[in-house]
């Protein structure tokens, strides 16, 4: 039955785990003080071997909730091997990487399995005796299926970010290699949303678990430390809000989602070319580049990333302050992935939904099904004269010495070239002034504008079913 306990916290310290001295040093070099709360519940729970099912939002200190225990058990020679499996590429490298930093003071090895490379190296050192792998299920599952890694029976098994392998059509790749792996095993999942398909599997893979949950019995699906608003637009203003907000907003490092590949790449560009420090993030990116834009985005290289949600998924960055949804997404679920992003390790976030009237109706869904507070706003535009008049272009200069030149530009000027050079370029600024000075004073709807406009959506889709129903007869 499932029935979570609810954590409130003891205020435990590190030292009260009795953790082996060697993976205390990494934890002390680490820089961990005092344990998250996710951490100090499950730690005892899987010290005592006791299967789990643990629920919590990501960034919460979930991989050192389970590592550590797993690590404890490998230094003080209880079990050799430990197996934990993530959604995407990216997720298990992270993973790697921390559990080695944590354990690397008590010899423990990790190594990283993911497909897109040669089989030969992972196989070998699997074969070798590593202590921890962690691994995606693509390639876990073909290794397992053609017999290269029969000898590795991890006694430990772990299935982080479960409902997004749910999302991502992994379910029956999990399945099947739980069919490979001992029965005689301790298994922990651990996933940030619940849906009956994760219940089910849980019911399945494990053996009489607990069931922890720390995002409080009224947040379980969206972290309530994101502050959360939306803007109801028209659909000629997507590029102009997505903007005005990253001008306006107090923006360490953020993330623009986007439905589709071609518009994650078409708004890159234009954020680009109007002096943005922005890189795209998609499905259809090679491996390689893939990897690039994510190191330039954790070292501060990149502030705006704009990417699909299959490609951001398992992302664990820090210091993303903003989230923003240029296009609604197409499921509660997702929604919560996105803004998941941002308000990480107790620090607060921010998530901006951009909606059409059309797609109005579906925000409201979402919003009911995941409990969400979101608040309307609008954004002000300041006038043109108030930037401009006085000749102050210190701005408007600054955007165009940082703006790259595109290449329809060069071939525009090309066709104006019976025009004097320094007339093009003054009629140029004042087209670029006087356009400004037409843009609407605010972007975006009032509550009783939506309401009205929705009252009027409203009377229109009667009239519609009404003809429709007309037209069959």
């Amino acid at each position: 039955m499932w029935l979570p306990y609810y954590f409130e916290g003891n205020n435990l310290t590190f030292n009260e785990f009795d953790f082996h001295k060697d993976l205390l040093k990494g934890i002390k070099i680490a820089g961990f003080r005092e344990p998250s709360p996710i951490q100090e519940m499950v730690i005892p729970i899987i010290k005592m071997g006791t299967d789990l099912v643990g629920q919590a939002h990501t960034g919460t200190g979930k991989t050192a909730a389970f590592g550590l225990p797993m690590m404890n058990k490998i230094a003080n020679g209880e079990i050799e091997r430990a197996l934990v499996i993530t959604p995407t590429r990216e997720l298990a490298t992270q993973v790697s990487d921390e559990l080695y930093h944590l354990g690397r003071f008590a010899n423990i090895r990790t190594l990283t399995v993911y497909g897109g490379v040669g089989y030969g190296r992972q196989i070998a050192l699997i074969n070798k005796g590593v202590q921890i792998v962690v691994a995606t299920p693509g390639r876990l599952k073909d290794l397992y299926k053609k017999g290269k890694i029969d000898s590795f029976n991890p006694e430990i098994v772990v299935l982080d970010e479960a409902d997004e392998m749910l999302d991502m059509g992994f379910l029956d790749e999990i399945k099947e290699i739980f069919e490979y792996i001992p029965q005689n095993r301790q298994t922990l999942l651990f996933s940030a949303t619940m849906p009956d398909p994760i219940k089910a599997l849980a019911d399945e893979i494990l053996t009489s678990p607990q069931f922890i949950s720390v995002v409080g019995k009224d947040e379980s699906t969206t972290n309530n430390i994101i502050e959360q608003h939306y803007y109801v637009i028209n659909e000629s203003q997507r590029d102009e809000a997505i903007v005005k907000l990253l001008e306006t907003e107090k923006i360490k490092k953020c993330i623009v989602f986007c439905r589709m590949k071609r518009e994650v790449d078409r708004l890159t560009e234009y954020l680009q070319a109007i002096g943005f420090n922005a890189k795209g993030l998609h499905g259809d990116l090679e491996q390689i580049e893939r990897d690039e834009v994510i190191r330039a985005y954790r070292r501060n290289e990149v502030q705006i990333m704009v990417a699909t949600d299959v490609a951001a998924r398992g992302l664990d960055v820090k210091q993303v302050t903003h989230v923003f949804n240029y296009h609604i997404p197409f499921d509660p679920q997702s929604y919560v992935h996105r803004i998941g992003r941002t308000g990480r390790a107790g620090k607060s976030g921010k998530a901006i939904t951009l909606v059409s009237t059309n797609e109005f109706r579906e925000l409201q869904r979402i919003q009911k099904e995941v409990g969400a507070d979101m608040k309307l706003g609008t954004i002000e535009i300041e006038g043109v004269e108030e930037d401009i008049a006085c000749s102050d272009f210190s701005g408007l200069e600054q955007r165009v010495r940082e703006t790259e030149i595109n290449e329809c530009a060069i071939d525009f000027i090309d066709s104006m070239e019976d025009m004097d050079y320094h007339e093009f370029v003054e009629r140029v600024v004042t087209l670029l002034i006087n356009n400004n000075k037409n843009r609407q004073e605010q972007i975006g709807f009032d509550l009783d504008t939506v309401n009205n406009l929705m009252d009027q959506y409203e009377v229109e889709q009667k009239v519609a079913r009404k003809n429709n129903r007309q037209r069959k007869r």
